[in-house]
């Protein structure tokens, strides 16, 4: 789609190449938010879930700001997730666009 659309255009359309491609995926799911062990009933919620294993999490800004990265370090937290991508859609080259995570905590 190339860069200048909004983030969720681009979750739309991953989502959507991802189960064309028969690979399961899950969008804007929700991750709840515990405060000593009490449920806060506040969710934070992760762009794609892929094959319950893997967190992406969507960008389309000029630059990836630490709050970005902070954003996908605290989901693979929350959730016990092992690996993590996040993805600037923003770029002129889309491989410039990714970074991996991976839950070493």
């Amino acid at each position: 789609m190339g860069p200048g659309l909004l983030e969720s255009v681009y979750e739309l359309c991953l989502l959507k190449e991802l189960q064309i491609r028969g690979i399961k995926a899950s969008n804007q799911v929700p991750v709840p938010l515990f405060y000593k062990s009490e449920n806060l009933n506040k969710d934070f919620r992760i762009d794609l879930l892929v094959e319950n294993e893997i967190i992406i999490e969507l960008k389309a800004v000029d630059y990836i700001l630490p709050v970005h990265e902070a954003q996908i370090i605290s989901y693979l937290k929350l959730t016990g997730k092992k690996l993590g991508l996040l993805i600037n859609f923003n770029v002129p080259l889309l491989k410039d666009g990714f970074k991996r995570y991976v839950n070493n905590f």
